[in-house]
């Protein structure tokens, strides 16, 4: 049996024995939605804030889990997160979706995020693809609308607003020490909701939405003397900070890639593909030790812990850099011993567990980070075994 059919079959086998359980065991049948927080000691707090990211980021999952597998329980999770997004996590009076709830469903953090709205438009596009709801659909460009309407400038997408859109400072997406008026991560995961919502729709607009994003990515954020994006801006563009962030470089990269071949748009293509690939081979070099990846370089000290959601897109993006270039043969050995790593270290082999949140690098676990907590959810990991599953049918090689 070759080494891709093995893995395939090992990640396929974690999708459906480890992370789908694991999820489903999560469910609030009593106040909708998936419970928000687990520790480190496996303790479930039904009682924690649940985060709207979150519960976005659990429908998107189910819905592109029952895609792949046709298991109808999976679509009736998919419900059951679109639901509650539907009736609590949208603002009815102003618009837009609210950072984070009481257990209960009620708000508890009314902030309005760029970034928040997009996750909920990438979990809607999957949804509509999934139960062919027209309604989940029209919410999804609903949103497309608001964020077009309430959360741009003439160059970019800005970040946090209160409850009723007024700006406010960005603490939510900003960390290192600095408060950025833009970031790359909301451009990134502007750009894959808006590249989910045109797989689904094909709508112009959202189209031309995303070529004006790759212009961006390819002018104001990547940065070609140092082979990396740039992380954090001010109002105009400029970045605020020498930082590399190592996971997502790769995770853009295949993001990019992917809009691409949906796009079907040659000049984008021309223009974005050596960008991906540059991005692919700097953290191949600087960033990948032979089983797994760094966290970040900040100002030139590199963060070494083993951050999950790191390596779950390390798999996918070296998967991605060996499909685009299949004489980088290491690109698929990276790809495969990542997996290894993931397998015997960050999986958390207790009973009624998932995966680590964080690791040193020779794979100890970082004991009090939790399992399930506002940020931690099912779409880093649960993507790269679909990711996987859906891409080893294509690739060659062993």
């Amino acid at each position: 049996m070759s080494k891709t059919t093995v893995f395939a079959a090992e990640v396929k086998a974690h999708l459906t024995d480890v992370i789908i359980p694991f999820w489903k065991k999560l469910r609030d049948d009593t106040y909708g939605g998936y419970y928000g927080y687990m520790g480190y000691d496996l303790t479930l707090d039904k009682e924690a804030e649940k985060g709207c990211i979150l519960n976005s980021r659990i429908t998107w999952f189910f819905a592109n889990a029952y895609t792949l597998l046709k298991d109808e329980s999976l679509l009736a999770e998919a419900k059951h997160g679109y639901e509650f997004m539907k009736n609590h996590c949208l603002d009815k009076e102003h618009g837009g979706i609210f950072w984070s709830l009481n257990y209960d469903g009620t708000p508890k953090d009314a902030t309005k995020h760029t970034y928040n709205q997009a996750f909920c438009i990438y979990a809607l596009a999957s949804y509509y693809e999934a139960s062919k709801d027209t309604e989940a659909l029209q919410m999804a460009m609903d949103l497309f609308a608001l964020i077009e309407e309430k959360c741009t400038d003439e160059i970019g997408y800005l970040e946090a607003f209160t409850k009723d859109f007024q700006p406010e400072s960005n603490e939510k997406l900003s960390e290192n020490g600095v408060l950025a008026d833009k970031t790359m991560n909301t451009l990134l995961h502007v750009f894959e909701a808006y590249t989910e919502l045109y797989r689904v729709t094909k709508e112009q607009k959202v189209k031309e939405k995303l070529l004006w994003m790759l212009d961006v990515f390819a002018d104001k954020i990547y940065n070609p003397t140092l082979h990396r994006q740039e992380v954090f801006f001010d109002a105009e563009y400029n970045s605020i900070l020498d930082l590399h962030s190592y996971g997502h470089d790769i995770e853009t990269a295949w993001l990019i890639d992917r809009g691409l071949e949906i796009l079907e748009d040659t000049a984008y293509m021309q223009k974005l593909s050596p960008i991906t690939k540059d991005l692919t081979a700097q953290i191949y070099q600087v960033a990948f030790d032979g089983h797994s990846l760094a966290n970040e370089c900040d100002r030139g000290k590199v963060d070494t812990n083993r951050v999950w959601w790191v390596q779950a897109e390390t798999v996918v993006g070296f998967l991605n850099g060996y499909e685009k270039e299949p004489s980088r043969q290491e690109y698929l050995e990276a790809a495969l011993s990542t997996w290894e790593f993931i397998r015997v270290y960050v999986v958390d082999k207790r009973k009624g567990s998932e995966w680590y949140w964080l690791l040193d690098k020779d794979g100890r676990p970082v004991t009090g980070e939790p399992i399930v907590e506002p940020w931690k959810c099912p779409y880093h990991n649960g993507r790269m075994c679909i990711e996987v599953i859906r891409r080893l049918a294509d690739v060659k090689g062993e």
